[in-house]
């Protein structure tokens, strides 16, 4: 009997799934004591581990996006399009990275009408405000700015920072940043900006389709993710 061939991509998405969750165990660890240390007043120790902390959940977010990714390309990913109050898909995903956020001390504040409703994958879209938020923690100085609204028939959604904003060059080229290299000097792959880019473009209506853009501005003056989806 022949030995059955064993697809490499399958076997690289099942050692994903099983690290993601170890290092969901790991990241739940390092919050419990990263509690421990702010009840003892130790701040040191509480932001250093609050920089572990950030790396692990980043760590996390991108074996989630291959996951996805994966099963997006072998067309097994279950999309579900309905309609969803966007202040609810916000709200799950400012409470995932609250942790993260309270140790540095960043603030989030949010502008969404509570009827405003829309039609999308509501796990896909809250991937991609994850990503967006992640990539804000790292450049931020201290708030963070999320607004929804529809505009030209079409929802809107930004998240903004309070920090230098993207440099000129990546503004200039951005429509190449999902096929971005690596950066070995930020440790910068592009994966979270390549899956928000497809989590938007999966997002249709008739002959439009979502897309991702970033601009420095808004409402903090800083960089601003913004997805849109028709």
């Amino acid at each position: 009997m022949a030995q059955e061939e064993i697809s490499f991509t399958d076997l690289i998405a099942s050692s994903i799934h099983d690290m993601k969750n170890s290092i969901n165990l790991q990241v739940g660890a390092l919050e419990q004591l990263a509690r421990q240390c702010r009840d003892k007043g130790d701040t040191q120790a509480l932001e250093g581990l609050g920089r572990v902390i950030y790396q692990a959940n980043r760590m996390n977010l991108n074996m989630v996006g291959l996951l996805s990714l994966y099963k997006l390309g072998k067309s097994i990913y279950p999309l579900d399009m309905r309609d969803h109050a966007v202040a609810e898909v916000i709200e799950e995903a400012v409470l995932q990275n609250k942790p993260m956020m309270d140790f540095k001390g960043i603030t989030i504040s949010v502008d969404c009408a509570p009827d405003c409703y829309w039609y999308m994958d509501r796990e896909l879209v809250k991937g991609a405000l994850v990503n967006a938020l992640n990539n804000a923690y790292q450049y931020t100085r201290d708030r963070i700015h999320i607004l929804a609204r529809v505009a030209n028939r079409q929802l809107e959604l930004r998240v903004e920072d309070n920090g230098q904003g993207y440099p000129e060059k990546m503004l200039f080229n951005q429509e190449l940043l999902p096929e971005q290299g690596v950066n070995f000097a930020s440790g910068s792959t592009g994966l979270g900006f390549y899956f928000s880019s497809q989590v938007a473009r999966l997002h249709k209506n008739g002959e439009r389709h979502g897309s991702l853009t970033i601009e420095n501005g808004g409402t903090l003056s800083g960089g601003c993710f913004v997805v849109k989806l028709p």
